[in-house]
């Protein structure tokens, strides 16, 4: 699959590895880049190819209107998320692993929906939802996170056996811990650079590889998961906040 002169649409682009996924994206030879963000004063343009979208992908209206929008779009990156940061079982209050949910699975399967049926036979189209490697096995401290994830990677796997017949493929990418600001500050340290994992994603992208594990933590934890799956959860067993 060839990035050169495409268009894509990336979700949560504002900051973290959104932004880092459209300065790469751009490096790429992306022709377009729709750069969405809830306030769209949020999004940084620096190149006449970034295009920038105001879109909420908890709101079906702001899905529907970036649909009209993008028309023309080649890729969609899903990579919007909520990051509680917290143990669901600990919390005081299910408010924000609720809001995890909302945005990480049931934002990801509305653009889903919305944008499938435009790619739908259009050659070199893909969906690339940003997953985790806590999809494959939960993290004490951030329980509604991996869950949420994990929701969505199931529904990816789904989505890529409906879509089957059609030119677009779906992807799924495992970012192991990336060092942005959704990480709290004592945990950035040893993290790897947001452009280095955005770079990787693109190559992946370009291999058509359905299973993206862009750096090293998630390389290691996606051979840990082949040799034995069941053996993953006590890897993490030790991750605690």
């Amino acid at each position: 699959m060839t990035l050169d002169s495409a268009t894509l649409l990336i979700t949560g682009s504002n900051r973290g590895l959104g932004r880092s996924l459209v300065e790469a994206g751009l490096q790429a030879g992306a022709g377009k880049i729709y750069a969405s963000a809830r306030r769209i004063a949020d999004v940084t343009v620096d190149d006449p190819r970034i295009v920038p979208i105001e879109l909420d992908i908890c709101d079906p209206a702001s899905i529907e209107g970036a649909r009209e929008a993008c028309g023309d779009v080649d890729i969609v990156i899903n990579n919007a998320a909520s990051l509680a940061n917290a143990s669901a079982y600990r919390a005081e209050s299910l408010v924000p692993a609720m809001a995890e949910m909302q945005t990480n699975f049931w934002g990801l399967v509305a653009m889903c929906r919305a944008f499938a049926p435009l790619l739908t036979g259009r050659k070199g189209s893909a969906i690339v939802n940003i997953l985790s490697m806590g999809a494959l096995a939960g993290i004490p401290f951030c329980s509604s996170y991996c869950a949420s994830k994990a929701a969505a990677w199931s529904f990816t796997q789904s989505l890529r056996l409906e879509l089957a017949g059609s030119e677009t493929a779906v992807l799924a990418a495992f970012p192991g811990p990336i060092a942005t600001d959704m990480a709290r500050p004592h945990e950035r340290e040893g993290r790897w650079p947001a452009n280095e994992v955005a770079r990787a994603i693109y190559d992946g992208i370009a291999r058509q590889d359905p299973h993206i594990f862009p750096d090293p933590v998630a390389q290691s934890v996606a051979a840990a998961y082949a040799a034995d799956p069941w053996a993953l959860p006590a890897r993490f067993a030790g991750s605690t906040d």
